[in-house]
């Protein structure tokens, strides 16, 4: 196939472009780069069959030559309002891409007849009160609280792709993707992963926002783009739970790195500074992408950390 990938110079995007051109596809990346990393693509610059496009996804699109699949993954993902690529500080580009953007890429597919594959998330559940998430939850979402650009953007992306498949026959699909870690995280991001890390290698504590109780689980990038692979081959319209089902808390999470790290700078903790609607427990019920994918993760979160933490010592120059 002949692949359009929007959101290609991010974190996610990169590894799955990688992906596809293993599997022999032709990649066309698009990025504006307000949250992607250029680095994150170098390795393609020779591929016969990677070709780049700097555009703003919230503008008209326009790829020559047939497509056979629009992925939409550009938007800022990371909730830290203390980092610049936080999407606190981006709520009018989170917006745009999750609406004007979902609208352009949708249209384009549309146009080539090709299928669609939306990047949704975990936070359309919001703080959730059913616990595991099932893909049948609505959700507990505050639509204008200090997460709502992020949350009601991915929200109405869904309502979209569903309004074009049930009225127009677009041949949709939406991945809802939980927490996700590996190489290539930025090193700024803000988010738990990159931080917890980079405090560990140079020996300072970690910073826990609130008591460290609040679960999450977390999925290693690898096995999170097979899935995605995965389902962009079936014929599934309805969200899929894309995410490890083992659950741990943030407190747990701290003492994991510190000590594969090696840091007795222990913790430090920081109640006042956690963003508000902040899930108090967040993990998936995969049951639907075991029986319509026969996908389930393979990498534990331990083997996945010491990959993460030997790429984050390389991009710090920390031998």
């Amino acid at each position: 196939m002949r692949i359009l990938l929007t959101g290609a110079a991010g974190f996610l995007g990169s590894h799955l472009c990688d992906r596809l051109l293993y599997e022999g596809h032709v990649v066309v990346g698009l990025d504006n780069f307000v949250t992607g990393n250029r680095e994150n693509l170098v390795h393609l610059v020779r591929n016969k069959d990677f070709t780049f496009i700097r555009q703003d996804v919230s503008e008209t699109i326009s790829v020559r030559g047939k497509l056979d699949a629009v992925l939409h993954f550009a938007s800022p993902a990371s909730p830290n309002p203390d980092s610049p690529f936080g999407y606190p500080n981006l709520p009018v580009e989170t917006l745009k891409a999750g609406s004007l953007g979902t609208f352009n890429t949708l249209d384009l597919a549309r146009i080539n007849h090709s299928r669609f594959l939306f990047a949704s998330t975990s936070e359309v559940y919001g703080d959730p009160l059913e616990h595991p998430q099932t893909e049948a939850y609505w959700g507990h979402v505050n639509s204008v609280g200090p997460r709502s650009m992020y949350d009601e953007a991915k929200r109405f992306s869904e309502a979209l792709i569903m309004a074009y498949f049930r009225s127009k026959t677009s041949d949709t699909r939406i991945v809802r993707i939980f927490n996700t870690y590996g190489p290539r995280m930025r090193l700024d991001d803000g988010r738990v992963v990159p931080s917890f890390i980079q405090q560990a290698l140079r020996s300072e504590p970690l910073t826990i926002y609130g008591d460290g109780l609040q679960t999450r689980s977390f999925c290693y990038v690898d096995d999170l783009v097979d899935g995605i692979y995965r389902l962009l081959l079936t014929d599934e319209h309805l969200p899929v739970n894309i995410g490890n089902p083992v659950e741990t808390t943030i407190l747990d999470f701290a003492e994991t790195i510190n000590r594969i790290t090696g840091n007795t700078a222990g913790l430090e903790f920081h109640s006042d500074k956690r963003l508000g609607n902040d899930p108090e427990r967040r993990c998936p019920d995969i049951s639907r992408a075991r029986d319509l994918l026969g996908w389930e993760p393979k990498v534990n979160l331990e083997e996945g950390l010491v990959r993460t933490i030997t790429s984050f010592r390389e991009k710090m120059g920390i031998i």
